[in-house]
């Protein structure tokens, strides 16, 4: 049987890798479905309601699917991570219940008028049921964030001795709640969020656009298409500059305040200045892969690049080698690896983004079907990036479960066998992997039966010279 503490780990990512696709998802369409609808009220448009009922279902389905995978979480923390909540519980406890009966709830309710309710209330009162739908999603993100970022830079708290146990006091809530990294963590997370589904809805609407421009098929509602086409690239243009700018800001943070986890990023196993950034990096050898040493790895780097980007400027910045650390070093492969490929993506991205603007200024937006291909070949990658990125960040704080704090392995339950954690381990890979390939097939039939064919305010409305016949909505 796995040993508790690593089939916990495992446990623990494994949830979080799949449940974070559905915030990711409800998050980055909560601005799409606002816009949407503001523009259905607003102009009246036919196409905008369209879009509105079309991503509405699949926002729909991802935070129900979210719920789900999120709740199991947060019970996690007592299964499989005891120590730590009776550690830190009064401090992590408050954002995680703030979370549950202020955002949650303000979501959830007003999801159901939203849903339900474009013809039984008014314009007004529906807007406000889309705004307060985005602004619950978006909430529930401050929350956790908050949680999470103190995990990495704790403040606002002291250590006390209870019943003989070290546990982890609040003294000051502002300086905890907004800790340094809190910022850094919620425009990262939220900008990931909007590109990730800007990159999914280009990716359908290509898929769609291709085979009716390129390929010459007729497709049903290609403006609908064309529209979503076009909303995509714009936020695209917008989100993916930003999300590479404000990531140089957030490594020089890290760099500031988790050295260890900075220098696991770059492989600097020996202090040194003048460290290189690795754009691409080839392992000269299979040892390399397991155990990367920057300096022994076959790569296209930027001289001094690394220690400008820890310095903010200065390319002849020391920065604090692996072995100079008391604590064992994180895994450095994972993290240099998945820091590698998350910042490759995100030139990725930009490089999309502006090929696309490009295309549609020059009038070829319809017909590029290289750009087209791309695009669906990239329609899931910001999910992947995102995950990436959640993997540099909390395998790079390794060993610490609270930085400086509290060890990982000190975190778990006392209790918990070796045996039980690896059967949990077995059926929460099931359950989740289940309810996965469930959702994408539930979303891959939305997507196939395309657009509401049916608009709520085109129908036919009782006239004296028409008798009323029972119109039903198919929404």
């Amino acid at each position: 049987m796995i040993d508790p503490v690593i089939a916990s780990r495992l446990q623990f990512a494994l949830t979080t890798i799949v449940h974070i696709i559905f915030p990711v998802m409800s998050m980055g369409l909560a601005p799409f479905i606002v816009y949407f609808t503001w523009k259905e009220i607003r102009t009246g448009e036919p196409i905008y309601e369209q879009l509105r009922r079309f991503w509405t279902r699949i926002f729909a389905v991802s935070f129900v699917v979210g719920t789900v995978t999120g709740i199991v979480l947060e019970f996690e923390f007592g299964t499989n991570f005891a120590a730590f909540s009776t550690t830190a519980g009064e401090l992590f406890g408050g954002p995680l219940a703030v979370e549950g009966m202020m955002a949650f709830m303000l979501e959830a309710t007003f999801l159901g008028v939203f849903v339900f309710g474009r013809e039984k209330v008014g314009d007004t009162l529906y807007m406000i049921s889309a705004v307060a739908v985005g602004l619950g999603t978006w909430l529930s993100a401050v929350w956790i964030l908050i949680a999470n970022s103190w995990m990495q830079t704790p403040r606002g708290y002291e250590l006390v001795t209870e019943n003989g146990q070290m546990v982890v006091r609040l003294v000051d809530p502002l300086a905890a709640y907004f800790n340094p990294r809190f910022g850094y963590m919620f425009v990262h997370m939220q900008n990931a969020a909007v590109e990730s589904v800007a990159l999914f809805m280009a990716g359908v609407a290509a898929y769609y656009v291709f085979r009716h421009h390129v390929w010459g098929y007729q497709i049903e509602d290609i403006d609908f298409w064309e529209t979503t086409l076009k909303i995509a690239l714009v936020a695209l243009l917008i989100t993916a500059p930003l999300q590479v700018l404000h990531g140089d800001m957030y490594g020089r943070h890290v760099a500031e305040t988790q050295p260890q986890k900075f220098a696991a990023m770059e492989a600097v196993w020996e202090t040194d200045s003048y460290v290189p950034e690795y754009i691409i990096a080839v392992p000269t050898n299979l040892d390399d892969i397991t155990d990367p040493r920057a300096k022994e790895l076959f790569g296209i780097g930027i001289p001094g690049g690394a220690s400008w980007l820890a310095s903010g400027g200065d390319p002849t910045a020391e920065i604090r080698g692996l072995n100079s650390f008391e604590t064992e070093a994180p895994p450095v492969a994972i993290v240099f690896w998945a820091f590698r490929a998350m910042v490759g993506l995100g030139f990725w991205f930009i490089l999309l983004a502006f090929w696309g603007g490009y295309r549609w200024y020059s009038g070829e937006l319809f017909e590029d079907d290289l750009l087209h291909k791309a695009l669906m070949a990239s329609s899931l990658l910001g999910i992947l990036a995102t995950e990436l990125g959640w993997i540099v960040t909390e395998v790079g704080r390794q060993p610490w479960i609270i930085q400086g704090v509290m060890r990982t392995s000190d975190g778990v339950s006392s209790g918990l066998t070796g045996t039980e954690a690896t059967l949990t381990l077995a059926g929460f890979a099931t359950v989740y992997l289940g309810l996965l390939a469930l959702y994408t097939y539930v979303v891959a039939r939305i997507i196939r039966s395309g657009p509401p064919r049916e608009l709520s305010r085109q129908k036919q409305r009782p006239t004296p010279e028409t008798p009323s016949v029972g119109v039903s909505d198919d929404d």
